[in-house]
């Protein structure tokens, strides 16, 4: 498979204070990658960076072979689930247009192609027999999908997601697990999360990162990983099936936190 995203040596951060810490990583065509790791351990700033909102002090980035300037039309992005008022006035079809912007140029009107792709971007997350309700009327499971169509309207090879099912429930969350999945047989798909269990059981392979990334292009978390990323001794439970079992924790004193 094609290399798609690739990072050397990255060095990036806010101000003098460098959160991602010589981070080396190649994701591939049709890889559906999860990073787990602490809050303030750089998993947002990674995204961040190959957005192009965040330059990098010390390393390279490409994507699709291209610097971040040129490479990033290749990426939708889903930011966390925000709270809306339910009054908002904006449709969900106004909502998912929105991933039409970069394509245009400025206060050109939308053509018939653009509402074609919003129609197909709305049925490919189930939404399309919501397109005029109002986005504040949404539950959150509905919204993130209505967020995924919107990441889908820019016509992307490469799909980042952050922390896309936070907020939802555990039945909504499986939902767009189970979308992600689907998408995942067209578009490559790097996601962070706080969920361990839904990250073993959907993606293709694991990255912890804190500040430094440990990703070994498998599936499989170790505890020592684990340890390095968090800092301290962790125990690994599975949620049962179809959840994998992760390796056994070595034993440690039963008082340690």
């Amino acid at each position: 498979m094609a290399e798609v995203i690739t990072l050397h040596h990255v060095w990036a951060g806010y101000g003098t204070t460098p959160i991602l810490e010589d981070i080396n990583l190649v994701v591939k065509e049709l890889d559906f990658i999860g990073l787990i790791g602490p809050n303030g351990g750089g998993k947002t700033t990674l995204l961040k960076v190959l957005l192009g909102l965040i330059s990098p002090e010390r390393g390279e980035v490409k994507i699709m072979g291209h610097s971040v300037v040129k490479g990033r039309r290749y990426i939708g992005y889903v930011p966390q689930l925000l709270e809306f008022d339910s009054d908002f006035p904006l449709r969900v079809e106004d909502v998912v247009r929105m991933g039409r912007l970069g394509k245009r140029r400025l206060l050109q009107r939308y053509n018939q192609k653009d509402e074609a792709i919003v129609t197909w971007g709305l049925e490919q997350v189930g939404m399309a027999d919501l397109r005029d309700r109002s986005i504040g009327q949404l539950s959150g499971g509905e919204r993130q999908r209505v967020y995924i169509a919107r990441a889908l309207a820019s016509e992307p090879r490469i799909l980042l997601l952050d922390e896309p099912t936070a907020n939802v429930d555990t039945k909504v969350q499986n939902g767009i697990y189970e979308l992600l999945k689907e998408l995942n047989q067209s578009l490559t798909i790097l996601m962070v999360s706080h969920d361990l269990g839904a990250v073993s059981t959907y993606v293709k392979t694991v990255g912890c990162l804190n500040h430094r990334l440990f990703y070994h292009n498998d599936k499989l978390i170790t505890p020592e990983m684990i340890e390095q990323t968090y800092k301290c001794p962790v125990d690994l439970i599975a949620h049962g099936v179809p959840h994998r079992v992760f390796s056994q924790h070595p034993s440690r004193n039963s008082k340690d936190g």
